[in-house]
């Protein structure tokens, strides 16, 4: 079989996502090719797209939450959003690749490329059988005005509201948000600590922005600095992503009690060697952490699909979700210390989330090509 994997830039999680699809894929012998598809049209056009988004999570998140809002509104009218049409512009460079390349499916774990897919469904164009992915615990806006054959979701309890939207339940299959193997394999405390340099034995609080240190982090390390500055044996782990800016403040302010970290491909570790972890609620991330089994605070919301992912793990006991930092934070890590509270969030965690995903995922796809399941075939 040969997939194609279409994502975006647009924050750290899409291409997560679909990285654990295309490991998985690998080691099944299929062939597989991952891109995102404006990088058809022009590095430029791709770099373009990714930062104009990445500066607006980091620097106004508010506008970004106006934006999603936007796109909530447009579901409530007769017609198809400027989304739908800009992507459009995409349509005939794809069916240029696709005449190329002859993938047998396409898998998506973003909205944008669907886009593409439809625009050129509507225009008669032929495409392969396709795949879309979500990253977020709730049906983000633009997912209604697509056409894919199949729709992966995150949680059976989560499909009503795809369903809300238009898209037909034959259509959905709730098989989990797909992370890395990484995050479900075993993997010792200890060894975690030789692969990074850490002492095993200290306590670690890990802090996390995602991919782009998105999120006011600054001020939940605060929190955390002066409640821990007097404890000897506990460090805070942050993971600043590509947000050189945090990364540079807090090597200068608080080098002896927190361990700065730009981008790393070790999250995995570093959640491993932790005792708590406190995040932005991404899906990816939040999945990955579930998927490990690592008591969580959730915090730092960007306005949109990232606060319905707080609520969902709140609701099911999964994480602890603070909304005032001043007021709860100190409050939230307190309350994971205690160890009736640690294993009721693990095991609520363990029960709600798959994470075999990705290898499900890899299983869908092959039914789907060997015509397992009904869906529309590629000429």
């Amino acid at each position: 079989m040969k997939a194609i994997i279409f994502s975006c830039g647009t924050g750290g999680g899409h291409n997560a996502a679909g990285l654990a699809v295309k490991e998985e894929l690998e080691l099944r012998g299929h062939t597989v090719l991952m891109l995102n598809p404006y990088s058809l049209k022009s590095k430029r056009t791709e770099r373009i797209i990714n930062q104009v988004y990445i500066k607006m999570v980091q620097k106004v998140p508010k506008v970004f939450g106006a934006v999603y809002a936007l796109g909530n509104a447009y579901r409530k009218l007769p017609f198809r959003s400027p989304v739908y049409f800009v992507n459009g512009g995409m349509a005939k460079r794809l069916d240029e690749f696709f005449k190329t390349e002859k993938p047998d499916i396409v898998i998506m774990p973003h909205v944008f490329p669907a886009e593409i897919i439809t625009n050129m469904k509507n225009r008669g164009m032929a495409v392969p059988k396709t795949v879309f992915v979500s990253t977020d615990y709730t049906c983000v806006p633009f997912t209604e005005e697509t056409d894919c054959d199949i729709y992966i979701t995150p949680q059976e309890s989560l499909d009503f509201e795809y369903e809300s939207h238009g898209i037909a339940k034959e259509r959905l299959k709730p098989l989990g948000i797909p992370v890395s193997r990484r995050f479900s394999e075993p993997l010792s405390r200890e060894e975690a600590a030789e692969k990074l340099g850490l002492d095993s034995d200290k306590r670690y609080i890990l802090v996390s922005g995602g991919s782009m240190g998105a999120g006011r982090l600054i001020y939940a390390i605060k929190i955390l600095y002066d409640k821990f500055k007097s404890e000897e044996n506990t460090r805070i782990i942050v993971i600043c992503g590509s947000n050189e800016w945090l990364y540079n403040q807090l090597s200068k302010r608080y080098s002896q009690k927190i361990i700065a970290v730009g981008y790393t491909d070790k999250m995995a570790e570093y959640m491993r060697i932790s005792d708590i972890y406190v995040t932005k609620p991404g899906g990816l991330s939040t999945t990955e952490g579930a998927a490990m089994g690592i008591p969580m605070v959730h915090t730092m919301s960007i306005p949109g699909c990232e606060t319905a992912n707080m609520q969902y793990f709140g609701e099911y006991g999964m994480s602890i979700p603070v909304k005032k930092l001043t007021k709860n934070l100190s409050a939230a890590v307190d309350r994971l210390s205690e160890s009736s509270a640690i294993n009721e969030m693990t095991e609520n965690q363990k029960n709600m989330i798959n994470g075999n995903a990705a290898q499900d995922i890899c299983i869908l796809a092959e039914n789907i090509i060997n015509n397992s399941l009904e869906v529309e075939k590629y000429d």
